[in-house]
């Protein structure tokens, strides 16, 4: 069928990125969506932490900026309806965990089944799980010894880290390697991952 001459396009899929400190990776996930081929729009930054600097990078890009945390919202379910009032406010359809450091609430998983988004600094299912974070991975890849080290993305369910892997990047642990040496290194990698399958699960979407 032939669409109508006057049937709009759709618009960029809206993302909300959740994150907890600097904000290295949402701004490469936001610098990516200027891009021709970008098929997503950053609408929304929540953060559990008020001094985060992604709230800095939000102000740069003016993106609306939430602090949503158990300080603000005591009660877990207040917690999860709050994040929900927020993700429906601004038509939310995918949201991208960058460095968020709290566990998001069964009912934001249930209501966004399957478009939840995590990047984390290890070849998943190695070194995952509570307490698998920023240096403690790092430190846990050396200590066991491990010839190789890399990043996954994956989505997000009920628990850590256990959601199905939809990417990786590889790289060698170098003999001179440190925790802070490898989060550096790992770090470009996660910047050129990460938006590019964003913007394939926003692809997937808008073909549903």
């Amino acid at each position: 069928m032939v669409p109508a001459a006057n049937a709009k396009a759709p618009g960029p899929v809206r993302v909300a990125i959740f994150a907890s400190g600097r904000g290295t990776n949402a701004e490469a996930l936001i610098r990516f969506s200027y891009r021709p081929e970008a098929l997503y729009q950053v609408v929304l930054i929540l953060s559990n932490n008020s001094t985060a600097g992604v709230r800095q990078v939000a102000e740069r890009y003016r993106i609306p900026f939430v602090h949503i945390s158990s300080h603000t919202h005591p009660d877990p379910a207040e917690y999860a309806d709050a994040l929900l009032q927020q993700l429906r406010t601004h038509e939310v359809e995918l949201i991208a965990l960058a460095g968020y450091l709290k566990k998001v609430p069964p009912a934001v998983v249930q209501a966004y089944r399957g478009r939840i988004f995590n990047i984390h600094p290890a070849l998943l299912p190695r070194f995952g799980g509570p307490g698998m974070y920023g240096l403690h991975v790092h430190e846990a890849v050396l200590h066991a010894g491990e010839p190789f080290t890399g990043v996954t993305v994956h989505i997000v369910d009920e628990d850590y880290d256990t959601g199905t892997v939809l990417a990786q990047l590889r790289i060698p642990v170098l003999p001179e390697d440190t925790p802070e040496s490898l989060a550096e290194r790992l770090l470009v990698y996660e910047h050129e991952l990460y938006p590019r399958v964003l913007n394939q699960q926003a692809r997937i979407l808008r073909r549903c």
